[in-house]
């Protein structure tokens, strides 16, 4: 293919992430080019974010399959061959180029007429001979010669052209110094030298003169100052896009915030009206209950009053019964006639109704019902003390993850989870030496001594911790444990690919879900920091469901078929039942986990 060299220009042959010779080029699916090697290193410093292209920043759903643009690596090649045979590359190499395109063979420089500048987007004389530079082949040697710059003393045409007879310097590589070796009459001076400052040393990321190059600077990757700035200058494209790209995505992000400051208004006076309304109508209610215990009293003392009444009305009327019958005795004490006296007599002394079961009586007396207003009123003032606490432990709106749900509620659930119970037992390979497991491995408690067991990658070695069998990789799976006679302990499900030696760190992030009781009432699920559960009642039986698909761990109290908590997650391997009964406490905690037969459900 051959090459017309009035049309080359710089843009044709850059790279425009590494601002060099394309090397490999390849195209995206948008029709931009960059050498092969950046552009897949661009996208991989992305992460999992999608491919797009750095310069129009379109986005592709797939990350494309990249191939080498021969044209284009042919026209690459064939340019750096011109550069390396010394030929004329867009317009002439500063005066000591053959003219071309008039078939005369006269030296430029021998001919009256002016140069003819460079073409709009036609590379300039200087960048050409710096690509010619840029381009000349290693020779065989490996002793890199010490690098040659100009002097302001020296033309350059009389300086001879670098050369790389041994592995190049990173400055021999990348440029070379172009352009005349004087100052530029308008560049600030080096305060050291008092020189123009027309270079620029990308080691140190400062400008320097000639006079710095040949001291401080030997060994540094050196190029012009004007080269640098244009190269910063066409970087600022795609950091200007990138940065408008920021910018809106922050503003989107603003949006977004001001939209949920106003939906939490609106439900914090949704939430204000509710909870008043609540409270007015529990005040009714109080009021309402408290005049139909007073009736009750009331009624209660009535009957009592009645019943006591009639009681009296009956004595007094026995009592004038019984003076009578006491009057007529004493006449007939003073009788002679023994026919009357019998007669008489015999019926005086009839017996009469017996009182002494007869009293007065009413639940009044027992004080049953301020007994019972007060434990009411009790345990009512207990909830209303917790409530702002409950309230306060959910993160406000945005902060709380969507995956946590801290509830503790009847749950009518709770029964149909039993439906998918599980043969767990416990896997001897992965507890610690301090663990000891009952035969049929339904039991777990913690000693005092280590017991002599190999120790296997499986095994725990520092938290008194075991794992349960089977393995879960998919499905609901549900199993029961007794945790009533502990201060301490900790159950749920971990990972298969957690670490089991030396110091854990237990959260989801690393493999755990469980729910934990430390000091017999500090209830929390693990996370960080970790989740308290203010829980009115402890649970003597727990309950554990996983459903896999879903990503959910929950936790019941099985006698009274309350849902202590549940947390969402997305499961990526094999999970096992986790169980931890806690260190002994001397004999505080002595107590076993106890894995139980679950009674299926009628």
């Amino acid at each position: 293919m051959s090459l017309s060299t009035s049309l080359l220009s710089e843009d044709q042959f850059t790279c425009s992430i590494c601002l060099d010779v394309f090397t490999n080029p390849v195209s995206t699916p948008c029709g931009h080019s960059f050498c092969q090697v950046c552009i897949c290193s661009y996208w991989d410093s992305n992460g999992n974010k999608a491919c797009q292209c750095p310069l129009c920043k379109e986005s592709f759903r797939k990350r494309p399959e990249l191939h080498i643009n021969r044209t284009l690596k042919e026209i690459t090649e064939q340019f750096q061959r011109m550069a390396e045979a010394g030929l004329d590359v867009g317009g002439g190499l500063g005066g000591g180029g053959v003219e071309g395109g008039r078939g005369g063979g006269g030296v430029l420089g021998s001919d009256s007429r002016p140069p003819v500048p460079p073409r709009p987007g036609e590379m300039p004389v200087s960048v050409i001979a710096e690509m010619k530079n840029r381009f000349q082949r290693p020779a065989t040697s490996r002793t890199p010669p010490p690098v040659s710059y100009p002097h302001p003393s020296t033309p350059q045409h009389t300086l001879p052209p670098p050369t790389s007879p041994g592995v190049a310097l990173p400055s021999q590589r990348r440029f070379t110094l172009s352009g005349p070796a004087d100052s530029t009459p308008d560049v600030p001076l080096c305060p050291a030298h008092l020189r123009g400052l027309d270079l620029f040393c990308r080691t140190d990321q400062t400008c320097v003169c000639a006079t710095c190059v040949e001291t401080e600077h030997q060994s540094h990757m050196i190029l012009p100052a004007k080269r640098e700035w244009q190269i910063k200058k066409s970087q600022l494209g795609i950091t200007e896009v990138e940065l408008r790209d920021l910018i809106t995505e922050r503003e989107r992000k603003v949006e977004e915030i001001k939209t949920c400051l106003q939906d939490i208004q609106v439900c914090a006076e949704r939430e204000t009206q509710g909870t008043v309304h609540v409270f007015t109508s529990l005040v009714a209610s109080v009021q309402r209950c408290q005049a139909e215990l007073l009736q009750l009293v009331e009624t209660a003392r009535r009957a009592a009053h009645h019943h006591g009444q009639a009681l009296l009305r009956e004595l007094e009327q026995d009592i004038s019964e019984l003076k009578k019958k006491s009057s007529a005795l004493t006449q007939l004490g003073q009788t002679d006639d023994c026919v009357l006296f019998l007669r008489v007599g015999a019926r005086s002394l009839t017996l009469t109704r017996d009182w002494s079961d007869a009293n007065v009586t009413s639940e009044l007396s027992s004080g049953l019902v301020l007994r019972t207003v007060n434990q009411m009123v009790e345990r009512f003032q207990e909830e209303l003390r917790r409530l702002p606490e409950i309230c306060g432990s959910v993160a406000p709106a945005g902060l709380q993850p969507p995956t946590d749900q801290a509830v503790s509620r009847h749950n009518p659930k709770v029964r149909k989870v039993q439906e998918y119970a599980a043969d767990v037992t416990l896997d001897l390979a992965t507890a610690h030496p301090r663990l000891l497991i009952s035969e049929d491995r339904k039991q777990v408690r913690c000693s005092d001594q280590y017991q002599p067991v190999q120790d296997g990658p499986q095994r725990f070695n520092r938290v008194v911790c075991v794992l349960g069998q089977p393995g879960f990789s998919s499905g609901r799976h549900y199993w029961e444990v007794e945790v009533g006679g502990k201060t301490d302990w900790d159950v749920g499900v971990a990972s298969s690919s957690i670490n089991r030696k030396g110091k854990i760190t237990v959260s989801p992030a690393h493999g755990y879900w469980f729910l934990s009781l430390r000091d017999r009432t500090d209830y929390a699920f693990r996370t960080e920091p970790s989740t308290a559960l203010g829980l009115t009642t402890r649970p003597g039986k727990l309950g554990v469901f996983v459903d896999y698909e879903k990503g959910q761990v929950s936790f019941y109290d099985v006698e009274a078929k309350l849902l202590i908590y549940t947390y969402t997650d997305r499961f990526s391997d094999t999970i096992h039942p986790f169980f931890s009964p806690c260190t002994n406490k001397s004999g505080c905690n002595e107590a076993p986990l106890v894995i139980c037969p679950i009674s299926l459900p009628d």
